[in-house]
């Protein structure tokens, strides 16, 4: 338990912090989810629409700090492969 004013603090922010970065791993998860199914029924315009729309959200976690820049990028590179191939 936290007993100084400044550790009762940064318990107040880490809890918050916690929070908003749940919330935007959820919100890039569901991206991907959404190019994954669109991939899975073999529609390659709604694939191609589904991961334009995904790519901003994923770049978006990284400049936030919620992934890794390598991650997002590894992810990119194989849903993006994946796409490709429906063609």
């Amino acid at each position: 338990m936290a007993n100084t004013p400044q550790a009762k603090k940064r318990a107040r922010q880490n809890e918050k912090r916690y929070a908003v970065n749940r919330a935007r791993r959820s919100r890039i998860r569901t991206f991907l989810r959404k190019v994954e199914e669109a991939i899975a029924s073999g529609d390659q315009s709604a694939a191609k629409a589904a991961l334009q729309a995904a790519q901003p959200e994923l770049m978006r976690g990284v400049t936030k700090g919620v992934m890794h820049k390598n991650t997002a990028a590894r992810k990119m590179s194989r849903l993006s492969s994946r796409v490709k191939s429906l063609g």
